[in-house]
This record gives C-alpha cells, structure tokens and sequence, in this order.
C-alpha cells in the first residue's frame, strides 16, 4: 500500500527537492504549501494551499487524505503567524506554544497531537549533505585553515547556544556572528568589516533537531562571499546541505574561493 507523506511546504528550494527525493522514494505526497513552493506540485499526489492562520483545515485534510508521516521544508516565518490576520482555534493553540518553542516547533508539536510522525528532513537529503575535505578547484592555504579552524570553534558555540550558525573571520579575529538577520546578511555584515581575504564558517548545534530545519548554503551564499571579497566558506561535513551543488562549486571556483568540509571532533 503507497504511503501518504504529508509535505508542509515554507519557502525557498528545500521542498520541491524534498517532493521529488519522497515520490522516488515510493511516498505519494500531498504538498501543503504555505509560501510559493515552486517545482512542488510535479511531485505531489495533491497540492492544497495553506496558511499558518488557518490550522483546522491543514489537520482536517491530513486526516482525509491518510497521511502516517509528516516532512517540514523550507523557510516559516512567525510574522506569518502574528500578522496574518485572526486565526482559527487550532492555529490560535499553536501561537500560545510558540511561548516557549520556534514557529516550526509549534507546527510540529501540533501535528504531533494527531499520532503522525514528524521525520527527520536528512531521509529525504542526505546525498547532498557537504562532504568532508576541500571539495572545490583551490585548496585553502596554510593561513586559511588557521581562520577556518578558529571559526568552526567559534561557529560551533554560537550555533549551540542558539545565537546563530555563521561567523565571518578574518585573521583569527571575528568579524561578525550571524543574529536574527540571517546568513547572508551576517555574511555582507562581516566581510564589509573584515575587508578582502575573510573566511566564513557555518556550523550546527550539537543537538541539532533535523525534523525541524537543515542549515544550508549554496549559490546565495557564495556570491554574498564573493562579493564581500571572501577566500574560503567552510562548513560542518556531513550536517550541512549544499543547494545547487553543481553552481555552487562553479561560482568558488571561478572566484577562487576554497570551500571546505570540516568534520566535528
């Protein structure tokens, strides 16, 4: 019998990659897609456009269409949820437990209510997470992996305090730490300060819960790089996810930039 993964689409390009790794994968996905998921409906069994406001319908169809798993992908932004107008009973349940958890924690906890199974997004990824060594044309020079070592340390720390996972250094000083802005934004942040010859790091807490998110970097983030005037972007192999691997590693190469996969110790 054909498994029904429930698919709840935020923004950016995680969920049409995560639709068509789980339809290879003999699930029949119903896609709910609460931002523009572009490429997802050539995957989905059914695609029904959902708003974080209005919760009672997405649990009513998730019951109706039988679906036994439930996959998060993309980008949910809490403004979605507090500006988006009056909610409904179930979404306004969700809000009160975002008091002490994340907009995706609440969704999740709230799905949870109804028996479904909340899987680990790394099922549907794992041939794109980073690879450990430099997997560009240029190796980073001697100095360069002094940078990256003290931004992983650094990075690391950040990103198990639940500060941020990006930091910008640049001669063993740290140039920037990635808050509430964002990857990019820290990265444009840093470099600005750091001047030509920056590395950017990018790690992931120890405790990092997959269900709910997977840290990722790709052409946005190398051409924030390049353009801050960057060598190296390094980041946690095998916990971090490469968009668009193929433009990514053409983007570093032509620029020169080194990219690295560091493992953690």
């Amino acid at each position: 019998m054909e498994r029904s993964l429930g698919l709840m689409c935020g923004a950016g390009a995680l969920p049409a990659l995560m639709a068509g790794s789980a339809r290879r994968q003999g699930w029949r996905v119903v896609a709910f897609t609460f931002a523009d998921a572009s490429g997802v409906g050539g995957h989905a069994a059914r695609t029904i456009p959902s708003r974080l406001t209005e919760i009672e319908p997405v649990l009513a169809a998730l019951q109706r269409e039988r679906v036994g798993a439930v996959l998060l992908a993309g980008r949910f932004w809490v403004q979605d949820v507090l500006q988006g107008g009056r909610p409904d009973a179930a979404a306004a349940a969700m809000t009160a437990r975002m008091d002490d958890t994340t907009i995706v924690g609440a969704i999740a906890s709230t799905i949870a209510g109804l028996g479904i199974e909340l899987l680990d997004q790394r099922t549907f990824l794992d041939d794109r997470l980073a690879p450990a060594g430099s997997w560009s044309a240029r190796p980073p020079t001697d100095d360069e992996w002094h940078d990256g070592r003290r931004g992983l340390a650094v990075a690391r720390l950040t990103a198990d305090a639940r500060v941020g996972q990006t930091v910008v250094v640049r001669r063993g000083a740290v140039m920037a730490v990635e808050a509430a802005e964002g990857t990019t934004e820290a990265i444009r942040r840093g470099t600005g300060l750091a001047g030509p010859g920056a590395v950017v790091v990018k790690a992931v807490a120890l405790d990092h819960d997959y269900r709910f998110d997977v840290p990722t970097v790709g052409p946005a983030t190398l051409e924030a790089a390049v353009a801050g005037g960057a060598t190296v972007v390094a980041v946690e192999a095998g916990r971090v996810l490469v968009l668009e691997r193929d433009a990514t590693v053409g983007l570093a190469d032509r620029a020169g930039v080194a990219l690295l996969g560091a493992s953690r110790a």
